[in-house]
């Protein structure tokens, strides 16, 4: 207890022993009630302080925990990324042989392109343009529909059935 909570007390204190011995006045119930309304007071802002404290110090362990999981999330998708890399510089020692060489590439596309399926990411296949998967580049006039894309310049993806890059293409126009 600080020096102010226990002059607090022993006034408190002193005015109820008074007021026990002499029926004291209204006055000194009026200030014993004060006084342990004070104290009251004092104690849930301590109390408050402490949960303050307790709460900011809380904030302050989950956002090292978020940092730390931010930082390692990527883990396994990494260690697969190595794999492919391991393949490739296979790849690249065996060069004497293009069959093989062109082989193993493919091989080694295939499998990065599994690795992306596994982590919901998956091309964009179309033939008929959509503002929400494609991205128009170029128009050449054609006699296929209007908006038939002609040629798909990069490839689109969606991740979980969302648009994370959308694909750019070249569209039939008949004008």
């Amino acid at each position: 207890m600080t020096d102010e909570e226990n002059a607090q007390k022993k006034c408190c204190q002193g005015h109820c022993q008074e007021q026990k011995e002499n029926n004291c006045s209204e006055q000194a119930d009026k200030s014993c009630e004060q006084d342990s309304k004070d104290k009251q007071i004092i104690e849930l802002t301590n109390d408050l302080k402490r949960v303050a404290a307790e709460f900011e110090n809380f904030r302050k362990r989950m956002d090292k925990q978020n940092e730390d999981y931010k930082q390692f999330a990527k883990k396994g998708i990494i260690i697969d990324l190595l794999n492919i890399a391991d393949n490739f510089n296979l790849a690249l020692k065996n060069t004497k042989d293009q069959e093989q060489f062109v082989k193993g590439v493919e091989m080694i596309y295939g499998q990065f392109m599994g690795l992306l399926e596994e982590e919901g990411v998956l091309p964009i296949n179309s033939k008929k343009f959509d503002s929400n998967l494609h991205e128009v580049l170029l128009t050449e006039k054609s006699d296929k529909e209007d908006y038939t894309i002609l040629e798909e310049l990069t490839k689109g993806y969606t991740m979980h059935g969302k648009v994370i890059r959308h694909a750019k293409v070249k569209i039939a126009k008949s004008n």
